[in-house]
């Protein structure tokens, strides 16, 4: 509807001057099994520390509620309730982790809502639905749309990203380092993080200023993971070192960005690359080291001390 799209480009340009460079902060997948270092319990109540420690008022976890059913995922209820107590919000993140393109519409608006029945109407809760691997149904139009408007018949909006690093994958391999018995350059390992968490905000935020022409109130896709609990205190740092306002999940979700609907060949990624592919940029049209063949061989040589 072309009334809706130029609401949404009044709402933008309306969007105030000063709003400039602010990031909230988002983990995924909690409770999530044991990683490279720590419990789960212990990840939980580590991370909590460091939010703290690094004066971050409110940050947003997203639970795939089908994990607190496993085993060797810790005492994941009380985890959630230890984040909530500490002043962060929970949402939605399905019940079984599944991707939209490998599902019906039907069977996938199921899964999250039985992952609403345990989340909706306990302390913290957002009324966020973010997409498991940022699917958003791939080349099927069709089923993307009746997800949206699933979402909607619901009173969910989406928790979407506007930018990441794969910290999923960093924590992957350190998982498998130790599993293989290698040695770990902590150090490195904790710039590595800090340092691709700082340059893909900047690389996103730059992009959304060629898109929006402003800067948005960004949301960075994080997990909750062991280098999180590790290192979220020095990503802050590095952050606010360069600039960076860290702001609450309820304001980065206020920016009028939330009311977009961008319309690509294939729906999956960050918003940032979603709004830059619709509007013609050529890609890439995101960070670099979200290219595992750039990102794995940089993982090997400055944490490991392997030659290429």
């Amino acid at each position: 509807m072309k009334w809706i799209a130029a609401l949404c480009g009044l709402l933008l340009t309306l969007a105030p001057a000063a709003a400039q460079k602010r990031i909230a902060l988002s983990f995924d997948d909690a409770p999530r099994h044991a990683g490279a270092f720590l419990t789960p319990d212990a990840r939980a109540k580590m991370l909590v520390r460091a939010l703290r420690k690094a004066k971050v008022k409110q940050a947003v976890l997203f639970v795939t509620v089908g994990n607190l059913q496993q085993p060797g995922t810790g005492n994941g209820a009380a985890n959630i309730a230890r984040y909530v107590a500490s002043g962060h919000v929970i949402a939605n993140h399905s019940f079984a982790h599944q991707r939209l393109s490998g599902m019906t519409a039907e069977e996938y608006l199921a899964d999250l809502d039985r992952a609403e029945t345990w989340l909706k109407g306990r302390p913290g809760y957002r009324a966020w639905f973010r997409f498991p691997f940022l699917d958003e149904g791939g080349k099927d139009k069709a089923k993307r749309d009746a997800v949206r408007a699933g979402l909607e018949r619901r009173g969910l909006a989406n928790g979407y990203v506007t930018a990441e690093a794969s910290d999923w994958n960093i924590e992957g391999l350190a998982i498998a380092a130790k599993k293989a018995g290698k040695t770990i350059d902590m150090k490195a390992l904790r710039d590595l993080y800090v340092e691709s968490h700082v340059e893909a905000a900047e690389y996103y935020d730059a992009l959304a200023v060629k898109v929006l022409g402003r800067s948005p109130a960004h949301v960075m896709l994080l997990h909750e993971t062991d280098i999180a609990a590790l290192f979220v205190d020095d990503l802050v740092a590095a952050l606010r070192a360069k600039g960076w306002e860290i702001v609450t999940a309820d304001a980065a979700y206020a920016d009028p960005v939330r009311l977009l609907r961008p319309d690509t060949p294939f729906a999956q990624g960050t918003l940032t690359e979603a709004l830059a592919w619709e509007k013609g940029l050529p890609a890439p049209r995101w960070y670099e080291r979200n290219d595992l063949k750039i990102a794995n061989p940089l993982f090997r040589r400055r944490v490991l001390g392997e030659a290429e």
